[in-house]
């Protein structure tokens, strides 16, 4: 009976290790799974789901203001009215620029104050970095900015948590004009004819070299497409959305 009794137990102790080693690589693995699961990246928002061919087309303003009338007479000329995301410094140095902006029917957003990378930021300094430059647009405007595009389209969660927890929302686009690599007026034209679908949102510079020179034929072009254009705090979803992986904004079925 002996070496069946033996034989039993050298069974048992390693069915028992068996049973050991698999529950300590459930505990290794199971607290990954969970964690990653439970993380949502936080995304702004890239466009919006629209069913209606309507989309925005936004300028950032951070250095140079050699052209910013000129696009002003052309977005007139086509009843056009657009974003413009201004960091404050500029502010500061164009305030006749902001003023003409704003008493031509487009919108000044925030682009920063000072255009620093905010991941390497705590969450008081975006803070207080976003709501210098509301001070300076709102004291030209009379209107206290709703949406930020983040300097260098640079972003973590933190970032975003620290626009969102003072109410504004972070806005980034899902079309790129390149203007700022200064790439000839006809490529700039044809990448954003290209790319636009319904809920687009269009990134331009208000200093980019062959910006003026290729505005027209993008806005005749999407015009003639049926395309109408709408600030993007327009084309935002008012309702209740949700973001997709992309960061387009849809709303909730």
């Amino acid at each position: 009976m002996k070496p069946i009794i033996l034989c039993r137990k050298k069974w048992l102790v390693a069915l028992g290790s068996g049973i050991l080693g698999l529950v300590i690589l459930y505990l290794a693995c199971c607290p990954v799974t969970l964690e990653t699961s439970a993380t949502v990246r936080q995304l702004p928002i890239y466009c919006v789901q629209r069913d209606q061919p309507m989309i925005s087309i936004s300028f950032d303003a951070a250095w140079g203001n050699e052209d910013t009338q000129e696009l002003i007479d052309i977005l007139e000329r086509y009843q056009v009215k657009a974003t413009f995301f201004v960091v404050g410094d500029w502010v500061e140095r164009y305030p006749e620029s902001v003023k003409a902006l704003h008493e031509a029917g487009h919108e000044i957003m925030n682009h920063s104050n000072t255009h620093a990378h905010y991941p390497q930021l705590s969450v008081d300094e975006i803070v207080a970095d976003l709501q210098a430059c509301n001070e300076k647009i709102e004291e030209i405007t009379g209107e206290c900015p709703t949406l930020v595009r983040l300097p260098y389209g640079d972003y973590d969660d933190k970032s975003i948590h620290a626009v969102r927890s003072i109410g504004m929302e972070p806005i980034q686009w899902d079309v790129d004009s390149l203007d700022w690599k200064e790439i000839p007026a006809s490529e700039i034209s044809q990448r954003v004819i290209n790319k636009v679908q319904c809920g687009s949102i269009v990134l331009f510079h208000n200093a980019a070299l062959h910006t003026p020179e290729a505005l027209p034929t993008i806005l005749e072009t999407l015009i003639q497409d049926g395309y109408t254009f709408v600030p993007i705090s327009q084309l935002l979803l008012q309702e209740e959305y949700t973001l997709d992986h992309e960061g387009r904004q849809c709303p909730v079925s």
